[in-house]
């Protein structure tokens, strides 16, 4: 597989998956793979996981925010590494 580094060929997969009921529904965000865009503008999917709920995941191609790239910044308190608000 011919890849390359350029940030704008180069995204994450995230997966949403709604929980909760009425007011109290809340989406969480979870990385779970990254996307390389080929030269005809193809892309290759790499999973790191695979959602044990597909039916009610939403799966999505999304830009690389680079402060969620650094794995050694520690998530803010209460909230867990992935979680999106």
């Amino acid at each position: 597989m011919n890849t390359t580094t350029n940030p704008s060929s180069r995204m994450q997969l995230v997966a949403v998956v709604e929980r909760g009921e009425g007011d109290h529904k809340k989406a969480f965000w979870t990385r779970i793979g990254v996307a390389f865009e080929n030269r005809d503008g193809s892309w290759n999917l790499r999973f790191d996981y695979i959602p044990a709920r597909m039916g009610e995941t939403t799966i999505q191609l999304r830009k690389f925010d680079p402060k969620e790239d650094r794995e050694e910044e520690p998530a803010e308190p209460g909230r867990t590494r992935g979680a999106r608000r």
